[in-house]
């Protein structure tokens, strides 16, 4: 059965066809893919990974087409992003969305 597995690293992101047996879980399709080998930063116990973005356990089984994802971690809390943007906080002069005063 024909499946892709990808990697969404920040540099140098993956994509790669695989044929696998049918019953192939999430975990045998990327020790099979060799991702694991040419990223070292991929931990299966720390990264997410999912079928067309929705989250699933390592064990699930694989269906003919499925797109396997390793996810990045959030390195930053979501909901502290815009607070943060607004102070500038993030390096920014947190002017980004603000409006311009007229003339300028």
């Amino acid at each position: 059965m024909k499946i892709s597995v990808s990697y969404a690293h920040p540099e140098k992101p993956a994509w790669m066809r695989l044929d696998v047996d049918e019953g192939c879980t999430l975990r045998a399709a990327i020790e099979r893919s060799g991702i694991l080998a040419r990223y070292e930063d991929i931990d299966l116990e720390r990264n997410k990974v999912g079928i067309f973005g929705k989250i699933k356990p390592l064990e699930t089984v694989l269906a003919e087409g499925d797109r396997v994802e390793i996810y990045q971690p959030i390195v930053i809390d979501p909901k502290t992003a815009p607070r943060r943007k607004r102070t500038g906080a993030d390096g920014g002069d947190g002017t980004e969305g603000a409006e311009r005063p007229e003339g300028n």
